[in-house]
């Protein structure tokens, strides 16, 4: 059976990447990035489903990849997530407790959607089981939203095999370590997308803690539309362009950015004091990786780390490669937007 390649469709873009593993990392087949259809997953019309559907099935057909076998994942905006800590529980136990605490979160019923869960730090076998505590990452998505992206999969003639959410697909990528023995720091992880932003704690290369924060590159967009007086077009180019922090233009775009940075600043700081209060490590925080399309905003990291007193940097997907593969200038400056994608193609490899 042919290993799954990775699907991330987004707002404004789809991206897909086909992957093999070797020895010394992993090995690029193909990858594309194509722009999504006006109305995306949004529509329900059958129209704009086809259109969808097609707009995937060309954007899979120029890339050459050659599997049906699909992995794809949900915006944190799409679904319920939350992790919770609990004794260690026998399955049935554990399926018990989780449904219970699903309803005390989740504000729809439960015959409404789609309920997974995956324990996060599962007790060593030679430890008393009962004292020790457990986190489990539990994740509800409506089964509407699932039922249209399988469709749609289905008539681009593709087999969806694995379908989590998007910070999950970017925790496996940012954590991946070529060699063993080396241990993942305390990190905060932003994943910047279009409409949302996704901001995990992760400790000791797992997910403590995770939601999603609604502003992305689109209201960066129409702030600088409206504190510059430019088209929605104009801004998007402005953006990549002069970013923040280099004087003239890029002053103006720093202000107008100013409220959407310092908001998503501010959880930022408050998962800080939750890590600093709540897991009381000895390690503080060692590092913010900023990741998606957002991300290469110019001069984002530079605010993060100014504000926050941690060390940010631009994190770099391409890391999971064999080191004798060559990349071209424009896979290298789009890094971060494949990263979910990424993520999505290496699953079943762990």
């Amino acid at each position: 059976m042919n290993k799954a390649f990775g699907l991330d469709i987004g707002t404004t873009s789809i991206r897909a990447i086909w992957l093999s593993h070797q020895k010394n990392g992993f090995q690029l087949n193909s990858q594309i990035i194509a722009p999504t259809p006006v109305k995306g997953m949004l529509s329900e019309s059958p129209l704009d489903k086809e259109e969808m559907a097609n707009a995937i099935k060309k954007a899979v057909t120029t890339a050459k990849i050659t599997t049906k076998n699909v992995n794809i994942a949900l915006a944190e905006n799409q679904v319920y997530t939350k992790v919770i800590e609990m004794p260690a529980l026998s399955d049935k136990e554990l399926y018990l407790a989780i449904n219970w605490e699903a309803e005390q979160y989740i504000p729809v019923p439960l015959s409404s959607i789609y309920l997974v869960w995956t324990v996060l730090n599962p007790p060593q076998k030679n430890q008393r089981q009962v004292s020790n505590k457990i986190r489990v990452l539990v994740v509800g998505a409506p089964t509407v939203t699932i039922d249209k992206y399988q469709k749609i999969l289905a008539m681009s003639g593709l087999s969806v095999v694995a379908i989590e959410t998007e910070i999950l697909s970017v925790i496996r990528v940012l954590t991946y370590q070529k060699e063993q023995g080396n241990k993942f720091p305390p990190s905060i992880i932003l994943s910047m997308g279009a409409v949302s932003t996704a901001l995990a704690l992760v400790i000791d290369g797992v997910v403590a803690f995770t939601y999603s924060i609604p502003v992305g590159g689109i209201a960066m967009n129409r702030a600088i539309e409206v504190d510059l007086g430019i088209s929605l077009m104009q801004a998007e180019e402005y953006k990549k362009v002069y970013g923040i922090y280099r004087g003239g233009t890029s002053e103006k775009i720093g202000k107008a950015l100013e409220l959407i940075l310092n908001s998503i600043l501010s959880e930022v700081k408050k998962v800080m004091i939750l890590y600093s209060q709540k897991f009381k490590e000895d390690i503080p925080i060692q590092q913010i990786l900023l990741t998606g399309g957002t991300a290469r905003l110019p001069g984002i990291d530079i605010f993060f780390a100014q504000y926050s007193g941690i060390e940010t940097v631009i994190a770099n997907p391409w890391t999971i490669l064999a080191q004798d593969q060559q990349l071209s200038q424009d896979l290298r400056n789009r890094a971060s937007d494949y990263t979910v994608a990424i993520g999505l193609a290496m699953r079943g490899y762990e």
